[in-house]
């Protein structure tokens, strides 16, 4: 089981120092004591329920290839991880803004979201618990910078006053019997900063990778989320603070399933600080994953760019030219 860590105890520095280490070690937590009423989440979740029981014409109606800037609907098949095919369909909000004036590359993740005429109370669903997820997502990285030795607002500067975070509402549909494979989401590190998870009730699959190697099963716990750290953070505190691997299985045999991730990030043209350590901490580090097909970026809108595209080529290729980054 995963550790649980619990909003409300991290104005304690003990408490913020067992953050610290729970996300050295495993990288991957329970959140309770969030605030964030169950209500809105019973209400996203059915949302979400309704909207993926709709017909095909209606979810393709706000079908991610009709976005320049990568928002919308994504059919099962319609993305790739590490170059195999997902088995979900979903659909991808940012920001509710304005696209900028002649963008060039990370500039078109700035823009409006297609909204589905059927569900005209999603817009606001969504825009509430956009709302929610950045005051938690920055409470928890105000408890990391201290415990890391650095002041509260380290990383603010970072967000400005428009993060460019990413959610999507998921589902996993049931793999037809005798299907072959079954890779609901491929292995990967996240490539953000901190990632807040929200799954139905009974979901099974996601599974994170132990430091051994080995693959521990993450089930949802009542009125919590599950919270993983990215790259980005990863690199941020020098290799103390670990982006953990993880993946979602979808055999034959497993149900259907809703999964709500909230991806939170910086401004696009935001640079994550590298943050000085003390000592101990420095004497603790370890060297930073770099994959040589992976490259990380210094801003977050680069980082980000790169893994739109490697996720849906056919939509890059469609708007924007050239191949996948």
């Amino acid at each position: 089981m995963l550790p649980v860590v619990n909003l409300t105890l991290l104005d304690d520095a003990e408490e913020r120092i067992r953050l610290r280490e729970i996300t050295h070690t495993s990288g991957f937590f329970y959140l309770v004591g969030h605030g964030v009423s169950s209500e809105l989440i019973r209400a996203l979740h059915a949302v979400a329920q309704e909207f993926f029981a709709r017909p095909p014409e209606d979810k393709l109606a706000i079908e991610l290839s009709r976005s320049p800037h990568f928002r919308g609907y994504s059919r099962v098949g319609g993305e790739l991880t590490n170059g195999e095919v997902d088995w979900r369909e979903q659909i991808d909000f940012g920001p509710e803004l304005e696209p900028v004036a002649d963008p060039a590359g990370p500039q078109w993740l700035r823009g409006p979201n297609q909204w589905p005429r059927a569900l005209p109370g999603m817009a606001g669903l969504i825009g509430e618990f956009q709302s929610e997820m950045d005051r938690v997502a920055l409470e928890l990285l105000r408890g990391w910078a201290t415990s890391l030795g650095s002041p509260s607002d380290v990383f603010d500067s970072a967000f400005g006053t428009e993060p460019a975070s990413l959610m999507k509402l998921i589902h996993y549909p049931q793999r037809p019997a005798g299907a072959a494979g079954d890779q609901g989401v491929g292995a990967h590190k996240d490539p953000g900063v901190l990632t807040l998870l929200c799954l139905q009730e009974h979901s099974t699959g996601l599974q994170v990778q132990a430091l051994g190697g080995q693959w521990i099963d993450a089930a949802p716990m009542a009125d919590a989320f599950i919270v993983n750290i990215g790259e980005l953070l990863e690199v941020s505190s020098r290799g103390y603070l670990r982006a953990t691997p993880h993946r979602v299985l979808t055999p034959a045999a497993a149900p259907s399933r809703i999964s709500i991730p909230y991806f939170f990030g910086p401004a696009l043209g935001g640079v994550v600080p590298t943050l000085e350590l003390p000592a101990d901490l420095a004497a603790k580090t370890r060297p930073i994953s770099h994959d040589a097909g992976n490259q990380l970026h210094s801003t977050y809108g680069e980082n980000m760019w790169k893994a739109k595209a490697r996720a849906h080529p056919d939509v890059f290729a469609r708007w924007h030219g050239g191949e996948a980054c």
